[in-house]
């Protein structure tokens, strides 16, 4: 039985308007509103890390890593699944 691990961050609604269009592209809207899933949080540093994996536009794997301030935060999730994120 093969687990994925993913973390769904949630933002505030003010930090999704203040980090605008660039951050559009990574934010899913689902039943428990907008968030982010990736495969890794990084909370020790100054700024909040996100790794997101997914494919470049080659078809080939690909890491994204998103930076942003903690006090953007507003919740992190750990989510243990054999079928991935799904919020009902």
């Amino acid at each position: 039985m093969s687990e994925t691990s993913s973390y769904a961050v949630f933002l505030f609604p003010q930090a999704l308007e203040a980090l605008g269009e660039p951050i559009k592209p990574y934010v899913l809207d689902g039943a428990g509103g907008p968030h982010i899933v990736c495969a890794e949080v990084d909370t020790s540093g100054p700024l909040f890390g996100m790794t997101l994996v997914g494919k470049d536009q080659s078809s080939m794997p690909s890491e994204l890593e998103i930076m942003i301030p903690h006090a953007m935060i507003r919740l992190v999730m750990s989510v243990h699944s054999e079928h991935g994120i799904g919020f009902a």
